[in-house]
């Protein structure tokens, strides 16, 4: 059964993750899926992209699938981990992505929301970012994906608390642009697609690839970079990073020792 079904309509493509059996958990086989949904919308030249869960959900994503990080002495937020890829896919397709949002949505599957160009979210929509709960510092161009879409002091709240917030303060926040009851929230989805289609496509994908250019132009020196991954190197050898997946795995609380 397929993990990502692909419907089009018109210029308009709807990829929807069918994966609930196991909260469409972000792994190798639903991102791989995800990915070839993308190109297949490429090849097709869609003009417009929605990426949801199916109707109704509990949970839109639960984020990075836990039992396929490495259990210690390599990055597991590596530049190759299929989440970086999917991020990277949604981030530089040339046409706008909708990411329309109910349930759940936490981790990776928060960043990859984010990774989208517009946000709909119906209002029990709550977002998480909980690498502490697992030991897990997360990458560089994770963070700065938080960060562009929401205030400093906001980014530092959920990282460090791991704690969840509701669809009405991300959208005060300016992380999500529209909310929608769950009725209308389809509807209004492909209305706004259908808006989208109807405009110049080339204009569109450059000022798209333009934006994000913009927004990744951060500096960062190549002593700065060695810093960050040398101290990552410290927790993933560490003590915490096997503690923390082996409590995920044995389903109990962690106790970080800070080591």
């Amino acid at each position: 059964m397929a993990l990502v079904r692909f419907e089009q309509k018109g210029f308009l493509v709807i990829l929807t993750m069918a994966h609930q059996q196991r909260r469409n958990v972000l792994g190798e086989a639903l991102i791989g899926e995800i990915i070839a949904g993308l190109e297949q919308a490429r090849a097709v030249k869609a003009r417009c992209v929605i990426l949801r869960a199916e109707p109704g959900v509990a949970v839109w994503s639960a984020g990075h699938d836990i039992g396929e990080l490495p259990h210690t002495h390599r990055d597991p937020l590596g530049w190759g981990d299929p989440l970086r890829v999917v991020i990277r896919a949604i981030e530089e397709f040339p046409a706008p992505v909708i990411a329309l949002l109910e349930g759940g949505v936490w981790g990776g599957a928060f960043e990859m929301a984010l990774a989208c160009d517009i946000l709909v979210a119906t209002p029990g929509v709550h977002f998480a970012i909980t690498p502490a709960k697992l030991g897990i510092p997360y990458n560089i161009s994770g963070l700065l994906t938080f960060v562009n879409a929401a205030s400093l002091h906001a980014v530092r709240e959920m990282v460090f608390t791991a704690q969840p917030i509701s669809a009405e303060r991300a959208h005060a926040l300016g992380m999500v642009n529209h909310l929608q009851p769950a009725d209308r929230i389809t509807a209004f989805c492909e209305d706004m697609a259908a808006g989208i289609c109807k405009l110049a496509p080339l204009a569109i994908a450059v000022m798209k690839e333009e934006l994000r250019v913009l927004v990744a132009a951060h500096a960062i020196t190549p002593r700065m970079f060695e810093r960050v991954q040398g101290l990552r190197r410290q927790i993933y050898d560490g003590e915490d990073y096997i503690e923390g997946i082996n409590a995920f795995r044995e389903k109990r609380s962690p106790n970080f020792s800070g080591k």
